[in-house]
């Protein structure tokens, strides 16, 4: 074998031990994205998940609304590149116990039962006002001391949690999507399929509860969306009475 003859076959023997070790790399990120991603979620390959959403009026039938339509719309690309199984159910249909599968519940507690079970036992330092009456409340959230109202149309709040019980490694996480409206619904679940990989970062699979600001809905829909503030300690203290109170801004 002359020189160059030898030159060709180490330069094609090289060439292909790169090409190998750069599959190689690329897989074992892959993978390793992937994990994170499932770790975040709960949701191991082939595994089962629900998504939890009300009944819309009047409707004695499992008819979901538009706007969760939409909001399942966002769901379902992060389940399926887990490699899971979606399950979509009705809000008074779920009878198990808390993290035996993972659930994405949309909705706010007037409208998903799930939810308001999940608030009561779990962030007891949040409430939301159900009732009709005063109306400047209706639908405000108060977390700790604050209270947040709607301005509708221009500035409205929603909840994204992840809630996890000390059950051992095996739980699944319960995801929460609670807004003021409809449309603040989509909102959380669209921030949450953006912002995913940067939460599973700063969070790991513990629990958090952020509060979101929808922005001028009336003219973006759920598309501008910013962060108020972390209040996962404050969510989960209870707190008797409000001292303090504001206006979205």
């Amino acid at each position: 074998m002359n020189d160059d003859l030898r030159n060709i076959v180490l330069g094609v023997v090289a060439a292909a031990l790169c090409a190998a070790l750069g599959w190689l790399a690329r897989t074992y990120l892959w993978k390793r994205k992937l994990h994170r991603r499932q770790a975040f979620f709960g949701l191991p390959a082939n595994a089962e998940s629900l998504l939890v959403v009300g009944r819309e009026a009047g409707s004695p039938e499992l008819t979901v609304t538009r706007h969760d339509v939409f909001a399942l719309l966002e769901l379902s690309p992060l389940i399926k590149d887990c490699g899971a199984h979606p399950q979509v159910v009705a809000h008074d249909a779920v009878q198990q116990s808390f993290g035996d599968r993972t659930e994405f519940c949309i909705g706010g507690p007037a409208s998903n039962r799930r939810v308001a079970a999940h608030l009561a036992s779990m962030l007891p330092g949040i409430r939301v006002a159900t009732d009709p009456e005063p109306a400047a409340d209706r639908g405000s959230f108060q977390i700790g001391n604050e209270r947040y109202r709607i301005e509708s149309g221009k500035s409205e709040y929603a909840l994204l949690a992840r809630l996890t019980a000390d059950q051992g490694h095996t739980t699944r996480p319960v995801f929460l999507f609670c807004g003021q409206r409809a449309t603040t619904n989509q909102a959380a679940t669209r921030y949450l399929a953006r912002n995913h990989e940067r939460l599973a970062r700063k969070y790991g699979t513990g629990s958090f509860v952020l509060l979101l600001k929808v922005v001028n809905s009336s003219a973006y829909g759920p598309d501008v969306v910013e962060l108020v503030a972390d209040v996962t300690r404050t969510a989960q203290t209870e707190v008797p009475a409000p001292r303090k109170s504001h206006r979205a801004s």
